[in-house]
């Protein structure tokens, strides 16, 4: 079987500057040995991107240089979209679905799983449908608009039998693995407060101009398509508090803020602050915005302090506790999201519970009631 060297670990899974980190700055949990490691031949799993954006770009990028799953096919309404990754990616006619043919996957035995990449609100439809197909699905978060549609998504793909998982990068990310770590095995006694804030500033405050039509109908700022920042970005917040806490908020207060262009957020809230209370005693003051740049977790425990800025994002990551700086190599965090979905998936095992539908679903009953208690003013209890 062929060999990889840890020069070779670092080429293949470093990016930009984190190609340049030293790689005994890995955690235990993920030292190489000196020795070569085997590079895996098995059985892959193949993917069919269901949405082609922006981010679905990245996937494929990750998915090329992944070990365990291939791009084989691609789920698209815009006919140019279909002819430029067919080319790009060497995809086969037969593996190319619109939104109206996709239900035709069913009897495609080349296609195992198909991650949907589409705006928020349309999760729920195309997770059902890749489901009633026979496929294993990924889904990016958050899971869904509702509580509801969640239990909808899981029990399609228990009926159907087939694993569904949430697009969760930041689980197999080495800082975060980090953080959590910190964080569940109080490293520094019990953490008492934390801090997590994502937001990016989407719109120029100097500019008189009016915001063209293409820019209003962003998917973004539609709450029907599952628009707002705390949907968009929010999410990450709630995910690193409960992460590092090993615990689920069990109250909610909450507050929205100042609109600066009431045209471009005529549906969906500019900016939101939230507060969630846990069983140990912790609280956590957490910020979203399509407003203002922010970039920031912070930890605070009874022996000790860990933090990262920039935290939430894409990175590189920058991190220090009260004792050292953190260092770890900055990786393909789609790669090693994919691969480590699609390992499981291929040795036919069970996926772990943080990254399946009944993670997602506890996201979005804490996103629910942060809206609640920002419409209504009054603290909500989960």
């Amino acid at each position: 079987m062929e060999k990889i060297s840890r020069r070779s670990f670092v080429n293949k899974f470093g990016v930009g500057v984190g190609a340049s980190v030293v790689l005994t700055t890995l955690p235990s949990f993920l030292e190489l040995p000196e020795n070569q490691q085997e590079i895996y031949t098995g059985k892959k799993i193949n993917i069919a991107l269901c949405g082609l954006g922006n981010y679905a770009g990245l996937l494929a990028q990750g998915i090329q240089v992944s070990e365990y799953c291939t791009l084989a096919g691609i789920v698209t309404g815009t006919p140019s979209k279909a002819e430029k990754w067919k080319k790009q990616y060497n995809i086969p006619e037969k593996n190319i679905y619109n939104y109206q043919n996709f239900d035709e996957i069913i009897n495609n035995k080349d296609i195992d799983l198909v991650y949907v990449v589409l705006p928020n609100g349309l999760h729920k439809e195309f997770v059902i449908r890749a489901a009633k197909a026979g496929k294993h699905v990924i889904t990016e978060k958050p899971m869904a608009v509702t509580v509801k549609d969640c239990d909808e998504m899981i029990k399609a793909c228990n009926d159907a039998n087939v694993q569904l998982a949430m697009g969760y990068r930041l689980h197999y990310e080495p800082y975060h693995l980090e953080i959590k770590r910190l964080g569940q095995n109080k490293v520094f006694g019990q953490v008492r407060f934390i801090e997590a804030s994502l937001g990016y500033k989407t719109y120029d405050t100097t500019s008189k101009a009016k915001v063209d039509k293409k820019d209003r109908n962003e998917w973004r700022l539609t709450k029907a398509l599952g628009g707002g920042p705390l949907m968009d970005l929010g999410i990450y917040c709630i995910q690193s508090a409960r992460y590092v806490l090993g615990e689920e908020p069990i109250a909610v207060t909450a507050q929205f803020g100042t609109v600066n262009d009431k045209d471009r957020f005529s549906e969906t809230e500019e900016s939101i602050s939230w507060q969630m209370e846990f069983p140990s005693g912790a609280v956590a003051n957490c910020n979203t915005s399509c407003g203002f740049y922010v970039d920031r977790f912070y930890a605070s425990a009874d022996e000790g302090f860990f933090e990262m800025s920039p935290a939430l994002s894409y990175g590189p990551f920058v991190g220090r506790t009260s004792e050292k700086e953190l260092k770890f190599p900055v990786i393909n965090q789609q790669k090693n999201q994919l691969d480590g979905i699609c390992k499981v998936l291929a040795e036919n095992k069970k996926l772990p519970d943080h990254i399946t539908g009944e993670e997602g679903k506890k996201d979005i009953k804490v996103i629910n009631a942060i809206y609640k208690a920002a419409q209504e003013g009054k603290k909500i209890f989960l």
